[in-house]
């Protein structure tokens, strides 16, 4: 009777074995389960999309859904003069665009003394770096703050202003709300570069920044590819109802 007795103990330790194994894979399952859903929608943007990763809500949001997407874009026959950067007057004031967007963004503004247009000096508190830069208008020192295109003039074209004619051309490249006064050499790091290849150094601007692409993007009805897309969409994650800017 008891070699019976062992002998129908084993199989019940077996089983009891079995269901411990059981639980801990179960166990690895649902940790392995939790870890690719996080992961996975960082490490593929089409997985990303499907899942809500880039979901977001608000005006800025919205006007992104409604630019069309191109992923063909092309700067054949680009040329930046065929903007007319600083050659219009829309305000009539007799002042130069420059030195309007520098009186609008540069903190204790001097003019001078025999023109009430030009701007010598002021400070700009630089919404790309978060720098604080002091400007003094010369021949070596007013590249220190420059004047951007924040959907640069290549970036427009490339997005469909190479099928416009001159005057809305000249009315984008001069457009106040496009353009802001920032740190001499971000401006050059950023060059033609869309918000997939580029956003501020300052984190705390990016929202604004993309918002104001946004604006102008959906003002003049121009494109967007993908990347840069879902770029704008991965920075509006971070503020939603993000509005769009009046100037």
């Amino acid at each position: 009777m008891r070699r019976r007795s062992a002998r129908f103990r084993r199989p019940l330790l077996n089983a009891g074995g079995l269901v411990e194994r059981l639980l801990v894979l179960a166990a690895v399952a649902v940790v392995a389960g939790i870890l690719l859903g996080l992961l996975l929608p960082r490490m593929s943007d089409t997985i990303g999309e499907i899942t809500g990763r880039f979901a977001v809500s608000g005006p800025a949001a919205a006007a992104l859904e409604g630019l069309a997407v191109d992923d063909h874009p092309t700067s054949a026959g680009y040329d930046r003069d065929a903007f007319g950067y600083r050659m219009t007057d829309a305000d009539s004031d007799g002042c130069d665009v420059r030195d309007e967007v520098l009186a609008r963004d540069l903190e204790n503004v001097r003019y001078d003394p025999t023109d009430r247009c030009t701007v010598r000096r002021g400070t700009l508190r630089d919404p790309y770096t978060a720098a604080t830069i002091r400007f003094v208008r010369g021949p070596s020192t007013s590249s220190a703050v420059q004047i951007d295109h924040v959907v640069a003039l290549e970036n427009a074209w490339r997005s469909g202003a190479r099928n416009w004619g001159i005057r809305r051309r000249w009315r984008f490249g001069n457009d106040m709300r496009n353009l802001l006064a920032v740190e001499g050499e971000a401006n050059g790091d950023k060059s033609s570069a869309s918000a997939a290849y580029w956003l501020p150094e300052n984190r705390g601007f990016r929202c604004d920044y993309v918002a104001r692409q946004i604006a102008v993007k959906w003002e003049y009805a121009l494109t967007v590819t993908t990347p840069e897309r879902r770029s704008m969409l991965g920075v509006l994650r971070s503020c939603p109802g993000q509005s769009l800017p009046r100037q």
